[in-house]
C-alpha cells in the first residue's frame, strides 16, 4: 500500500497551501485550481478509507468507505446551505435525490456492464440485496416522498415535530442495517475469497491513512464552500436547471467510490460492488438526512425534502428496475444499459423537463 500513498499526502498539503494563500476567490485560474484540488481530495479521502477497510477486513471495509462518503456529502450539503442563496433549501433534496439515482442506476448499471462484458455473468448473495433494499426503499419514502402528502404544513415539507419522527426513523434503520450487514446476517454480505483475505497493511498504515482521511474530509469541506459560487454561476451561465448543481456535488463525491465499485466488478467481486453502491445510497439518505434536519431546526433554515411527480416515477422506475435486475442472485449486460438509460433519462429530463 506504500507505493499509492505518495499522490494521496501531496493533495491535502498543496490544499492547505492554497488555503493558507486566501487566492481561491481572486481569480478564476485558482477557482478551477480549487476543483482539481476538490476532486484530489475526494479521491485522496475514498483510498485512505480503502486503506482502513484493508486493515479492518470486510464487510467493515465497504462500510468504512460508505461512512466517509456520507460525511463528505452530508459536509458540503451543510455548506451550501449555510451560504445561502437561492435554492439553499433544495440542495439537500437535490443532492441526496441525484445520489441515489447515481448510485443505482449508473454505478450499479455500468458495474453489470463492465462486469458482464468480462465474465458474461456475475454472481452475488440475494439476500444481502433483500436486506439492504428494504432499508433503502423505506428510507427513500420517508424522506424524499411521504413530505409530498403529509398536510401538518405546506409543500413538500415536514413540520419539526414530524422531522424529529423521521430523523429517529432513518437512524433506526440505518443501525438495523449494519447490524445485520456485520453481526446477524455477515455471510449474506461475504464471498468466501473477502471471507478469509489476510489484511496487507499494518496497524501504523491504517492510523496514518485514518489521520489523512480525517485531513482530507476537513480540506473537502472548505473547498465545497469556496468554490460553490463558481459551480452555481457556471450552470445559471449556461442556462441550466439549478437542480444539476445537486448532480455535479454528488457526482464528485460518489466518483472515487464508483471506480471503486466498478474496480471489483472488473475482477469478479460483484458483491462487494453491490455492498458498495446499496450501502452508500443507505447511508448517504439515512445519514445525511438526519444531520441536515437537525441543522435545521437548529439554525431555523427551512427544509424542502419532497421530489416532485417526475421524480417520483424516475426513482420508483429505477427502484423496481434495480429488484427485478438483483432477484436472481446473477447479472447480466441487459440489466445494466437498461439502468444506465435510466440514468441518462433522469439527466436528459433535469436539462429538459
Amino acid at each position: 500500500m506504500k507505493k499509492l500513498f505518495n499522490w494521496t499526502y501531496v493533495a491535502p498539503i498543496l490544499t492547505l497551501i492554497l488555503a493558507m494563500t486566501g487566492l481561491i476567490g481572486s481569480a478564476g485560474i485558482f477557482y478551477w485550481f480549487a476543483i482539481i484540488l476538490l476532486i484530489s481530495c475526494v479521491m485522496a479521502s475514498v483510498h485512505h478509507a480503502e486503506v482502513v477497510a484493508h486493515r479492518v477486513g470486510e464487510p467493515f471495509g465497504t462500510i468504512v468507505l460508505a461512512l466517509a462518503v456520507t460525511i463528505l456529502e452530508a459536509s458540503i450539503i451543510v455548506t451550501l446551505m449555510l451560504a445561502g442563496g437561492e435554492g439553499a433549501s433544495t440542495y439537500a433534496r437535490d443532492t441526496l435525490f441525484s445520489a441515489v439515482m447515481l448510485i443505482l442506476n449508473g454505478i450499479l448499471g455500468i458495474s453489470m456492464i463492465v462486469g458482464a462484458r468480462k465474465y458474461k455473468e456475475q454472481t452475488f448473495q440475494t439476500k444481502s440485496v433483500t436486506i439492504a433494499l428494504v432499508s433503502l426503499v423505506a428510507i427513500v419514502v420517508f424522506t424524499l416522498i411521504l413530505p409530498n402528502v403529509t398536510t401538518s404544513i405546506s409543500g413538500p415539507s415536514y413540520s419539526n415535530a414530524q422531522l424529529v419522527f423521521v430523523t429517529i426513523a432513518c437512524l433506526v434503520i440505518y443501525i438495523s442495517f449494519i447490524k445485520a450487514q456485520t453481526v446477524r446476517q455477515r455471510h449474506y454480505f461475504l464471498t468466501t475469497t473477502e471471507a478469509h483475505s489476510p489484511s496487507h497493511v499494518s496497524k501504523k498504515e491504517a492510523v496514518i491513512s485514518f489521520g489523512l482521511l480525517l485531513a482530507c474530509l476537513g480540506l473537502v469541506v472548505y473547498l465545497s464552500k469556496k468554490i460553490s459560487p463558481l459551480i452555481e454561476l457556471s450552470i445559471s451561465e449556461a442556462d441550466l436547471p439549478k437542480a444539476l448543481v445537486g448532480v455535479v456535488i454528488s457526482f464528485i463525491i460518489l466518483l472515487p467510490e464508483g471506480i471503486s465499485a466498478i474496480r471489483a466488478a472488473s475482477k469478479n467481486r460483484f458483491q462487494s460492488s453491490i455492498n458498495l453502491s446499496l450501502g452508500s445510497a443507505i447511508a448517504s439518505i439515512g445519514l445525511s438526512i438526519p444531520t441536515v434536519a437537525i441543522l435545521c431546526m437548529w439554525l431555523d433554515i427551512p427544509l424542502v425534502l419532497g421530489i416532485d411527480k417526475k421524480s417520483m416515477v424516475l426513482l420508483a422506475l429505477s427502484l423496481f428496475t434495480v429488484m427485478l435486475s438483483l432477484n436472481k442472485g446473477k447479472t447480466n449486460l441487459n440489466y445494466g444499459t437498461v439502468l444506465v438509460m435510466i440514468l441518462f433519462a433522469y439527466i436528459y429530463t433535469i436539462i429538459y423537463p
